[in-house]
């Protein structure tokens, strides 16, 4: 027998599967931390990747923006910002920085988390705006985007003389990778321009998946505005499972997020044998505390399982569904594919808020069967959402046998939102 530990909450959930059943367990091998953090940043910062140093760039420059991201995202900004704002006033003494708080679609970052994010010495000295993509007073138009949406971005990036931006670098379901061109698009831009990136049509596409850039129209309207908006340079980071800096990437905001997602690639790259049974989770607490967010985890376990196979993820969930808007338009479907078919026909310019995260869901849904392994949350909701459920991993491995015979072979991916499945698909 081979025991297989996945992350749950604050603690881990564990089973025992047959060696005639399993197939492997496959992680990602992200080596050990920076021993310095700050020297890891400041020797990224003096080999720039395409560009010029960013003093070399801040000469001369009156004003510039850091476009940071905002509390939901663990980049540590304790390290960054302070070197970002040494190196830009030691170019031009006088200029004048704005950290431009990058809430995408998010609530606006309160000012405790702006202290716990930077520190108290950065968050009383510095002047910081938070973004807020429905504010028109905040916003400005650049033109239109590849897919036609409208392009329109918070107007402090736009006006600034130099624009750059902190980051971190990981797997994203699809968009390919975080960091980079994303600090702009979802970033800073308008709610309007968010929805017609996050469209039916761009999430349907193929390309729009974990660890793909290539042809990934998601990617390409997310570059477009970087490049519009004249962002100049990225200081971003690979970061490990306790949040350090693993590898930092600094420079031209193309070639140095080009160069982080191939190191990440080859460190997160797991080859998959096609499985029937994929045991997975989302990484614990504090990514596993919704079904919402559990959707990205799910989305590795599509990526290994075959279809009419059968994905077990174990979530926590302990905060429900985490989205209206998600759980209703999923309890009302009548099936995964009625769904589908009607989030299809909704037009480029008529996204709703959630649509893509529900969009995902159903189209997993229509392929395979889900099961959350959860002690925290109400069973009926999930199925309602047209999920199944069960309390411990040996009891949803037991509901998978049952469909899908004895033999049914199994791979686990204890961690489904750091890795990239089969990346021979990763162009």
């Amino acid at each position: 027998m081979r025991r297989v530990s996945i992350p749950y909450d604050r603690t881990v959930l564990e089973a025992e599967i047959d060696e005639r059943n399993f197939l492997g367990c496959f992680e990602s091998a992200l080596p050990a931390a920076a021993a310095d953090q700050a020297a890891a940043v400041r020797e990224a910062l003096d080999r720039p990747v395409g560009s010029p140093l960013l003093e070399e760039l801040a000469a001369g420059r009156r004003s510039a923006v850091i476009i940071a991201s905002d509390h939901t995202r663990p980049v540590p900004s304790r390290i960054l910002m302070p070197q970002l704002l040494e190196r830009l006033r030691r170019g031009s003494p006088g200029i004048d920085v704005t950290i431009l708080i990058a809430t995408g679609f998010h609530r606006g970052t309160t000012r405790r988390e702006l202290v716990e994010k930077f520190g108290e010495k950065i968050a009383a000295d510095e002047k910081i705006v938070v973004h807020d993509s429905s504010d028109e007073s905040m916003l400005t138009s650049l033109g239109t985007l590849p897919s036609g949406g409208e392009l329109v971005i918070n107007r402090l990036a736009a006006e600034t003389e130099l624009l750059l931006a902190e980051g971190f670098i990981e797997p994203h379901f699809f968009a390919g990778f975080s960091g980079g061109r994303k600090s702009v698009l979802p970033g800073i831009a308008a709610r309007r321009t968010v929805l017609a990136n996050h469209c039916s049509e761009f999430i349907q596409s193929p390309y729009a998946r974990t660890g793909n850039l290539e042809n990934n129209p998601i990617h390409r309207d997310m570059l477009f505005a970087a490049e519009t908006a004249k962002l100049a340079f990225i200081a971003n980071v690979i970061i490990g499972r306790d949040r350090k800096i693993v590898r930092a990437f600094a420079g031209d905001p193309v070639a140095a997020h080009a160069e982080g997602c191939g190191c990440l690639r080859r460190f997160a790259g797991v080859a998959v044998p096609q499985a029937d049974i994929v045991l997975t989770g989302n990484g614990g607490y504090p990514l596993d505390q919704n079904v919402y967010q559990a959707v990205k985890g799910m989305t590795a376990g599509e990526a290994a399982c075959r279809e009419g196979g059968v994905i077990i993820i174990a979530a926590s969930c302990s905060d429900g569904h985490g989205g209206e808007s998600f759980y209703r338009n999923l309890a009302e479907a009548a099936s995964p594919e009625e769904l589908l078919a009607r989030v299809a026909a909704v037009p480029r310019g008529r996204t709703e808020p959630d649509q893509w995260e529900f969009q995902i869901l159903a189209r997993i849904l229509s392929k395979r069967k889900v099961i959350v392994v959860t002690r925290d949350c109400d069973h009926r909701m999930l199925e309602r959402m047209h999920l199944s459920a069960a309390s411990t991993l040996p009891e949803a491995l037991g509901m998978a046998y049952a469909l899908l015979g004895p033999e049914a072979k199994v791979a686990a991916i204890p961690d489904g939102v750091s890795v990239i499945v089969n990346p021979s698909r990763c162009l």
